[in-house]
């Protein structure tokens, strides 16, 4: 038994003794093969490493020469510039030598020409003293030979000259004012005096506003409608304020244009005759009126011009003519003053010997330019040449159009009897309604404004108040001043002051230069 026990433990010990050298080969042959795993590892990392060392290396010798490359260039372009740069400097350097070299040399020219000056000055002196001493010495020798000093001849000589001119200039004079005023004035007056007495025309009132009658005051709730629609409806229609007041059985029809107003006025007529006020029938009769009144203008025109009697002319012109009908200036009817003018002119060319059908053209058609004013901005004399321009009228009616203010000088003989025509139309007692005193408060407030001026010597208001002359102190107020000067007085007269048409302010400045001879 304790032999067989020993058998197993010596068994035992051989086979642990077995299985540890086993293991311990075996670990030995894994450690081997992970130590050859190690070293190939190390191995190809080592080749890597160099790869990557090479390729670093390269990598930044290539960086370095690129930035070596990118230094040359921008010294190389560095230097190129501070070379430009000095030769400019040297350039600008030369310029300045040169021209403090010819500067130099203008100075001593300056010099040496000052000095000859000087001499040939110090010389004129000389000469001049010699001269004057000889001339001296001339006149005592003839003062002695004529026995009177120079004063006394000189008086002498113009005393006889004066008596010889004076008698044959009174003569000349005398003659001359008789010759005119025997021809130039009596038939002056004659050609005026029968212009006048041949012609009378009716005058009409200047109105901004028409009154249309109502046969009751109901008929005012039937013109306003309800909520006012009816009254609306024909503002809007006619272009024309209605003032509906306490006047018992009146509408009062305003406005400045004088072709609505009485478009208004025909309507409002014909509606309360009709007594179907709507907004719908108010539209149809409006447009039926203004059809009518086109139609009414252009006859007017026509019969206007086939009264006078001159010729052809564009239809655009007639249309206007007619249109003068219902413009008013100052209390006087447009129409009936552009007849009158034209009658007048036609009678006096006559007298001239002149051609009458054209003088009485140029007189009827000299405010044509009234009959648009109140729609297109601008003077009468400046639409109207503009408009008879571009429909082909002669110059000497476009002359005649210009010149009747005086604002163009008269070309033609034609232009002044239009002028004059005009005149005698706008003068004769009662065919203008403007108010003395108004009229006269208005130039001295113009003249007032223009005077406020600083700078302003005196002002004179011309042409019924359409111009105001502004004399200034030239000491005061130069040439560039009296623009801005011309635009202040314009501004504060558009500002304070209430009047027709325009007014042009003009600006005169005037130097004067005196010195005495003695």
């Amino acid at each position: 038994m304790q032999g067989s026990n020993a058998v197993i433990f010596l068994s035992a010990l051989i086979g642990l003794i077995i299985g540890i050298g086993l293991m311990f080969i075996v670990s030995k042959i894994g450690l081997n093969k992970d130590q050859q795993k190690a070293k190939m590892l190390l191995k190809e990392a080592d080749a890597k490493a160099d790869a990557t060392i090479k390729q670093a290396v390269l990598d930044g010798r290539t960086q370095a020469h690129e930035l070596k490359l990118a230094a040359e260039k921008e010294i190389k372009e560095r230097k190129q510039e501070v070379t430009d740069m000095e030769n400019k400097l040297l350039r600008r350097e030369d310029n300045l030598n040169f021209r403090d070299e010819t500067l130099t040399n203008k100075e001593k020219q300056i010099d040496l020409k000052s000095t000859q000056l000087a001499d040939k000055l110090a010389m004129l002196d000389e000469k001049d003293k010699e001269l004057q001493a000889k001339i001296d010495v001339q006149v005592e020798e003839l003062e002695r030979i004529a026995a009177m000093s120079t004063s006394e001849a000189k008086e002498e000589l113009f005393a006889i000259t004066e008596k010889r001119m004076e008698k044959e200039l009174i003569g000349y004079i005398k003659e001359k004012e008789e010759e005119a005023k025997a021809t130039a004035d009596e038939t002056a007056r004659n050609i005026v005096a029968l212009s006048i007495q041949r012609l009378s025309q009716d005058e009409a009132v200047d109105r901004t506003v028409s009154v249309v009658a109502l046969p009751s005051e109901e008929m005012k709730g039937r013109i306003i409608g309800r909520e006012g629609r009816n009254i609306k409806a024909i503002e809007q229609a006619t272009g024309v304020d209605l003032i509906i007041d306490d006047t018992p059985e009146t509408i009062t029809v305003s406005c400045f244009d004088p072709i609505r107003r009485e478009v208004a006025r025909l309507a409002l007529e014909h509606l309360i005759k009709d007594g179907r006020i709507q907004p719908g029938r108010i539209e149809e009769v409006v447009n039926k009126i203004k059809k009518e009144m086109d139609a009414n203008i252009m006859k007017t025109g026509e019969d206007t011009v086939f009264k006078l009697g001159i010729g052809k002319m564009d239809r655009e012109i007639i249309r206007m003519i007619g249109r003068l009908k219902f413009r008013y200036s100052y209390g006087q009817n447009a129409l009936q003053h552009s007849m009158e003018v034209a009658h007048l002119t036609g009678m006096m060319a006559a007298e001239l010997g002149l051609n009458q059908q054209l003088a009485k053209r140029a007189g009827l058609l000299h405010d044509i330019g009234k009959a648009m004013d109140f729609e297109v901005e601008g003077s009468h004399i400046e639409l109207g040449y503009k408009f008879c321009k571009k429909h082909g009228e002669k110059e000497v009616v476009l002359n005649a159009i210009q010149s009747h203010h005086g604002e163009v000088e008269p070309k033609y003989l034609i232009s002044n009897l239009v002028i004059a025509a005009d005149t005698i139309s706008a003068a004769r007692p009662g065919a203008r309604y403007e108010a003395l005193q108004n009229y006269i408060n208005r130039l001295e407030d113009l003249e007032n404004i223009t005077k406020s001026f600083d700078g302003v010597e005196s002002s004179y208001a011309i042409q019924a108040g359409r111009e105001v002359r502004v004399m200034v102190v030239p000491e005061k107020v130069d040439d560039l001043a009296c623009h801005k000067l011309a635009r202040d007085i314009k501004d504060k007269i558009e500002a304070e002051l209430t009047y027709p048409g325009q007014i042009k302010v003009t600006v005169i400045r005037e130097t004067r230069s005196c010195e005495l001879a003695k």
